[in-house]
């Protein structure tokens, strides 16, 4: 039947002169010279010293080699608070809400592609009051004279696809929206990361305070000890002095670290969302956080692990689907379109049946001269995808350098810490021997201030180590990923 009416409507005289527009349009159209094509190509796993990778030729797919983070790895650590902190800044963190608001806007924009594949039918009732010219084509009485015109009828066009450009518009939105969901996860990465991060801190300065407190009794034991020599006539002013003035560097030091915890728990609570709640956030012992278990050398497939690498190569795929989109638009648009309903001259002859109208055909539209729009937008596609091209090689020399850094960090904190360990023993002999020589009388007390300086030095450097360890084994599994799992496609 519409073969039928197709025919009807334009003679075989016009269909041949349409399919010789046609043919002519897709030779003389389709001219892209003198467009330079893209410049960059994307850095596979064996540049960069990733071999074994089973990411390097697509969008990242996941871990291969078990190496895989836990998706909740903070709970390694073994503190219920810190777990409760991240659970409340994972619901209420408004950078995190903003990354899902991208997310939803770029779902939004795969359902707009989607629909440019579809029919489109649309109503329309059209009501119009005007004036017929009188030396025009209408006759009278209509000609000169005032009258209503009405159109009620259903408009139905569907554009169909030959070249693919809907195709990729909806492939290009699919890789923003993939891009956008890979953004999410990596911005709810980082947040708990960075919670992490300052909890480890808070336990630091927490560790801290202990020894400066644990100096300020031993230097006020101390200034009794002294003035007790001085009373008996043992020692000197210049003794009492000495020890005198140890008081209010270590009571300066302790206020400095209450401060120090003061602004850690208030930027914790900040990145829960709960600014409020920052005196409720209790310090940690550095001591009662598990260690975590990260790998000693480079893993094969990091590039599959984390979310931003995921999302650079998402968008160099939307990239890519937009110059294929760009490069269909110098090809015609075929559309088929078809309408029914009722068209008169006087509304109330508009529901009559002899007002009805019908039609169906194509409409081609031929891209023939432009000023040099189309290859305009083609070269900014092409120039949009090099610059997704390098922002994937930037972010995946970015990846393997924060692993490589984060691995030198641990292996040579280890090494410090054996040294460390070593020099606190001796301290602590050094200053107990100090002592026990200043009771017996064999030496001044500012040999025991200076092995004492020793000892809380080495005490603080101990706890320094101890949360540089944790801090590291953070970073190291936030640069592996932090847990990412790739999205169904």
């Amino acid at each position: 039947m519409i073969e039928h009416t197709f025919r009807a409507i334009f003679p075989q005289a016009t269909l041949r002169l349409s399919a010789l527009v046609l043919s002519l349009g897709l030779t003389a159209c389709a001219n892209m010279s003198g467009v330079a094509p893209p410049q960059s190509t994307l850095r596979d796993a064996a540049s960069l010293g990733l071999q074994g990778s089973g990411v390097s030729n697509g969008p990242a797919k996941g871990p291969q080699n078990g190496l895989a983070v836990s998706a909740q790895w903070w709970r390694d650590l073994g503190d219920t608070q810190l777990d409760s902190l991240i659970a409340t800044a994972l619901d209420n963190n408004p950078n995190l809400k903003l990354a899902q608001d991208r997310l939803r806007r770029a779902q939004a924009v795969i359902d707009s592609a989607h629909a440019a594949t579809l029919p489109q039918v649309n109503g329309q009732f059209d009501a119009t009051r005007q004036r017929f010219t009188a030396t025009g084509l209408y006759p009278p009485p209509l000609a000169g004279n005032v009258s209503n015109t009405g159109t009620l009828q259903l408009n139905a066009s569907w554009e169909l696809d030959f070249f693919g450009k809907h195709q990729a518009a909806l492939d290009a939105a699919l890789g923003t929206a993939q891009a956008a969901q890979a953004d999410a996860q990596a911005a709810a990465i980082l947040l708990a990361s960075q919670i992490t991060r300052s909890y480890v801190n808070l336990g630091r300065l927490s560790d801290q305070l202990t020894v400066a407190r644990r100096s300020l009794a031993q230097r006020t034991a101390s200034l009794a000890l002294v003035r007790d020599r001085v009373h008996a006539g043992l020692d000197t002013a210049l003794e009492l002095r000495q020890s005198e003035g140890g008081l209010p560097e270590v009571r300066q030091q302790i206020e400095a670290l209450q401060e120090q915890v003061t602004l850690t728990q208030q930027a914790i609570a900040a990145l829960t969302g709960a600014p409020q709640n920052a005196a409720t956030v209790r310090a940690p012992t550095l001591a009662a956080l598990k260690p975590l278990t990260v790998p000693q050398q480079l893993p094969a497939d990091l590039l599959g692990l984390r979310a931003d690498v995921a999302a650079a190569r998402w968008r160099a795929e939307a990239a890519g689907k937009d110059v294929v989109n760009a490069k269909t638009q110098f090809y015609p648009n075929i559309n088929l379109v078809a309408f029914a309903g009722l068209s008169s001259i006087g509304l109330n002859r508009l529901l009559q049946g002899n007002s009805e109208q019908s039609g169906v055909g194509p409409a081609i539209r031929l891209p023939i001269f432009d000023g040099g729009r189309l290859r305009a937008n083609l070269r900014t596609k092409h120039a949009d995808l090099d610059a997704a091209v390098d922002s994937y090689n930037s972010t995946v020399i970015e990846a393997v350098h924060e692993v490589a850094d984060q691995l030198a960090s641990l292996q040579s904190i280890a090494r410090q810490r054996t040294e460390q360990q070593a020099a606190q023993a001796a301290a602590d002999a050094a200053y107990d021997i100090a002592t026990q020589r200043y009771k017996a009388g064999l030496t001044p007390y500012l040999n025991v201030l200076t092995t004492e300086t020793n000892v809380l030095v080495q005490r603080r450097q101990a706890v320094d180590l101890e949360a540089r360890t944790l801090d590291a084994q953070v970073a190291l599994v936030r640069a592996l990923g932090g847990g990412y799992r790739p999205a169904p496609t």
